[in-house]
C-alpha cells in the first residue's frame, strides 16, 4: 500500500445481506482497499482504507447499494501521519461484534478517531 494512506467510516442501521456483503467484496479488490465490515446486526459498521481515489469508489459503491440509515461518519481522509501502518492485503474482512472493531481499531492505532466518529466519546 502506498505511503499516503486514507480512511472512511460508515455507519448504517445493519449490514445483513450477502448479495450486497459480495458486492462490497468485489469492490474492496477492485479498488485496492481494505475493508471490514461488522455484518449481521445493528449497528452496521464499515471501515474501509486505500489510496484517496480508492477509499473514495469503495464509498461511493457503498452508497449505491442504499443501506438504510447510511451514515458517512468520517469522509475519506488522510490517515494521520503519526498512526501505525498496518500491512493489511487489499479485500474484504468481517467481524460480528462491535467489541471485535472496537479491538480491530486499537490495533490499528485509530480507536480514539475511531470512537469519536461513531460518537462514543
Amino acid at each position: 500500500m502506498a505511503s499516503t494512506a486514507y480512511h472512511a467510516l460508515i455507519r448504517t442501521h445493519h449490514i445483513t445481506s450477502r448479495k450486497k456483503v459480495a458486492h462490497l467484496r468485489k469492490a474492496a479488490d477492485k479498488y485496492a482497499c481494505y475493508a471490514l465490515l461488522r455484518s449481521g446486526g445493528s449497528p452496521g459498521i464499515m471501515y474501509c482504507r486505500g489510496s484517496d481515489e480508492g477509499v473514495k469508489e469503495w464509498v461511493a459503491t457503498v452508497q449505491k447499494l442504499r443501506y438504510k440509515d447510511f451514515q458517512l461518519v468520517a469522509k475519506p481522509a488522510r490517515v494521520e501521519p503519526d498512526t501505525p501502518v498496518s500491512e493489511e492485503q487489499p479485500g474484504l474482512v468481517e467481524l460480528e461484534t462491535v467489541r471485535e472493531f472496537a479491538d480491530a481499531m486499537e490495533k490499528r492505532g485509530i480507536l480514539s478517531w475511531w470512537s469519536r466518529a461513531m460518537g462514543y466519546s
